[in-house]
């Protein structure tokens, strides 16, 4: 059978209706990258508020606290994150329930006071992890905070304690978790010593272990950094950053901050 040639007015119709419909298809596609962008920019920033108590001594090493030079750090990190402080002077202890609701991350660092936090705000923070699904991080001495223990269920207790100045090797254990990205192994040059065990549950990873290095010579294995999954939320414990060392001034420690907080963070679009 013959079929015979379009005519110049048919291919004419075609070719028109082929434009149309590329057309189209470029202007709708158009639509949706403007839509999603601009969702994206219409989405709420992302919040850290990085919490302490006051207690660092005011002619040491951190004379604004150490809640001020982690949320600096996290400020050139984050750029797209709202990065605040917090501490017992705040508003409501710096627990308000407006803030928590709008707090992606909180970062508690703590050590004398722990016991002047009241229990009330630490229902909110527990609520507002468990079920809200709000990152905790928690550092050093914090392991003692109310809102620490909660979360924990545990005692939350090193076997030792001893601040005699001696070495941290923080050794990078699994480079693939988020809390290790862009690390390699480093020392802090003074630390104060806990020791194993800690009575915490298992975590569900320890991206980052270490190795105290005593001034005799003398070496003992801990965990540095611990992670656990609690209710909706993500938990990270870092246990070095006494108030007389200048660990949260070090790029390294810097970085596991950051790292911490993008994936303690609620799962949602990435904004950094």
């Amino acid at each position: 059978m013959n079929i015979p040639d379009p005519s110049p007015t048919t291919l004419a119709s075609h070719s028109a209706c082929s434009r149309r419909a590329f057309l189209a298809a470029g202007l709708g596609a158009a639509a949706f990258a403007y839509t999603a962008q601009a969702q994206r920019a219409d989405a709420p920033a992302r919040r850290v508020v990085v919490w302490s108590e006051g207690t660092a001594p005011v002619d040491k090493v951190y004379p604004d606290d150490i809640n001020t030079v982690i949320a600096a750090a996290l400020r050139e990190s984050l750029p797209r994150w709202t990065v605040e402080t917090a501490n017992l002077a705040s508003t409501e202890q710096g627990c308000a329930q407006d803030s928590l609701d709008r707090c992606d991350v909180l970062i508690w660092w703590g050590h004398k006071r722990h016991g002047d936090v009241k229990d009330e705000y630490v229902d909110r923070i527990v609520k507002r992890v468990t079920e809200g699904g709000m990152g905790f991080v928690s550092l050093h001495s914090s392991h003692f905070a109310k809102p620490n223990k909660r979360l924990m269920g545990t005692a939350c207790s090193w076997s030792a304690y001893k601040n005699d100045g001696c070495k941290l090797k923080i050794v990078v254990k699994d480079p693939q978790h988020p809390i290790a990205r862009g690390l390699a192994d480093f020392t802090l040059p003074q630390v104060e010593r806990y020791s194993e065990p800690y009575k915490v549950p298992t975590p569900e990873a320890v991206p980052l272990e270490g190795v105290y290095i005593y001034p005799d010579g003398k070496e003992e294995p801990t965990r540095v950094g611990l992670c656990w999954t609690i209710g909706r939320g993500r938990m990270f414990y870092f246990s070095p950053g006494h108030e007389t060392y200048r660990d949260f001034y070090l790029p390294e420690v810097q970085r596991i901050m950051a790292n911490a907080v993008r994936w303690a963070g609620p799962r949602r679009q990435r904004t950094s």
